[in-house]
């Protein structure tokens, strides 16, 4: 009942930016920390900046100073501005959001932290 997209992936030159985009929707009762991970050929996946509810960011020593990342908490929303992009940051980027579910009860409805939750994945590619 929870599901995350992504958009705003696409083929960039090197120095170019793209603003990635993921909405979670579904049965939320509140997300504590929402990021963002990538994943290219042949390799692990791994972070590459994170988001909590409060705002605190932790980014990746390889993307610091040119990747930005923010969150609407409003819309469930968490976004990836991505600046002076450089062919090694071409990657499948997935979406992730640790979240407490709303479940009904018979006399109301609680919230149980502790859910994780992938997107689908946007392709990123930077080249020439």
């Amino acid at each position: 009942q929870v599901q995350l997209v992504e958009s705003g992936g696409g083929l960039v030159q090197p120095g170019g930016s793209l603003r990635l985009s993921c909405a979670a929707s579904g049965d939320i009762f509140s997300i504590n920390t929402m990021g963002w991970y990538r994943q290219a050929p042949g390799k692990q996946r791994e972070l590459v900046s994170t988001i909590t509810s409060s705002g605190s960011t932790n980014y990746a020593d390889s993307v610091k100073g040119r990747f930005t990342i923010s969150r609407t908490n409003a819309k469930n929303t968490v976004y990836l501005q991505m600046n002076s992009l450089k062919p090694e940051d071409t990657a499948v980027y997935y979406c992730n959001a640790d979240l407490s579910r709303r479940f009904r009860t018979g006399w109301g409805t609680t919230a149980v932290p502790g859910w994780d939750y992938w997107g689908q994945g946007t392709q990123v590619t930077v080249s020439s």
